[in-house]
């Protein structure tokens, strides 16, 4: 029994091997093939960047408080607007002030000019030279000595989160490039200002946060928006680039194929690599702009005759053999 049993295993595996033979390996040696082509060294900017994100904030936000509790009478500004160290913002009544005015009302209209000139109101000044940023207070509102009247903002920059393994490569007045979520089709130019020297943990990170100063603040710029921040760590122009396939190793050297007039065609020539770009690398040395460079790559064909024949299936009779049957 085991004898049979030895024998149908045998028998198994030549006919396997028969199949392989005649259907599997014609199919993958049919798909081998190789095509060439031709390309020119380009000159390009090349740009090692280091990309973040970050937020548009008020370099030095300071909130304008009123002087004692009472009841704001005018206010001359409103959110957008340029104001001036020293420029009066508003106007206010003292709690009893505001008190007495009202009792004059109920006297008549001229023992309230009386008084309004009698008490005088107290002016609200602008502390610094900025924008206005939040100014949602309002004629008649009561306020104490804690609320605050407006918000100013001297300048609005960029504040960046900076990963511990990139911080490394960021310095004072390095170029960067911020574009915000609201208008990614626009890019504004900034440039490092400040680099926090205490870290904040971020989702179990650890991160610096950078202060960029945008170069002219655009209009659309908004306290509160999110942007994508790209820091230029170097930059290099017309330098010679080629697609990466173009390249291959052997014995931990780099070569291109140089076209010639070599019966071959081409022949290999050694070279050195510099920064990579997306597919593309630079060459440093060993080409020039004018050389012609061949890549060579695989080329896989879908074999013509897909059914192949199955050696396990009975063969079928021709159709005419049959009908004369």
């Amino acid at each position: 029994m085991r004898h049979k049993k030895s024998k149908l295993f045998l028998l198994f595996l030549i006919l396997a091997a028969a199949g392989y033979f005649f259907v599997l390996k014609p199919r993958y040696e049919q798909s081998n093939g190789e095509e060439t082509r031709e390309v020119k060294p380009a000159l390009e900017t090349v740009e090692n960047i280091v990309s973040t994100t970050g937020l548009i904030l008020p370099k030095n936000r300071l909130e304008v408080k009123p002087p004692v509790n009472g009841r704001i009478d005018t206010i001359l500004v409103k959110e957008g607007q340029i104001v001036k160290a020293g420029q009066t913002i508003g106007w206010m009544s003292s709690t009893e002030r505001a008190a007495l005015l009202d009792a004059a009302r109920g006297q008549g209209e001229q023992a309230l000019k009386y008084w309004q000139e009698v008490y005088k109101p107290i002016p609200l000044i602008s502390p610094i030279s900025g924008e206005v940023i939040v100014a949602t207070t309002q004629p008649g509102q009561t306020i104490t000595a804690s609320d605050a009247f407006i918000v100013l903002s001297d300048q609005l920059i960029v504040r960046a989160q900076v990963d511990e393994t990139d911080i490394g490569k960021v310095k004072t007045g390095q170029n960067a490039v911020v574009s915000l979520d609201a208008y990614p089709d626009t890019n504004i130019k900034a440039t490092v200002d400040h680099i926090y020297y205490e870290s904040t943990t971020v989702n179990n990170v650890t991160i610096y946060q950078v202060d960029l100063m945008p170069e002219k603040v655009p209009d659309f710029f908004r306290s509160g928006m999110n942007s994508n921040v790209s820091f230029v760590i170097s930059r290099k122009e017309n330098a010679l680039m080629l697609p990466a396939e173009a390249v291959f190793n052997d014995n931990g050297e780099s070569f291109v194929l140089i076209k010639d007039n070599s019966e071959q065609g081409f022949s290999a020539r050694p070279v050195k690599l510099g920064v990579s770009q997306e597919k593309e690398i630079e060459i440093i040395s060993g080409i020039t702009a004018d050389d012609t460079v061949v890549i060579k790559t695989k080329k896989y064909a879908l074999p013509r005759d897909t059914t192949g024949t199955n050696p396990f299936m009975p063969l079928r009779r021709p159709a005419a053999r049959q009908q004369q049957r």
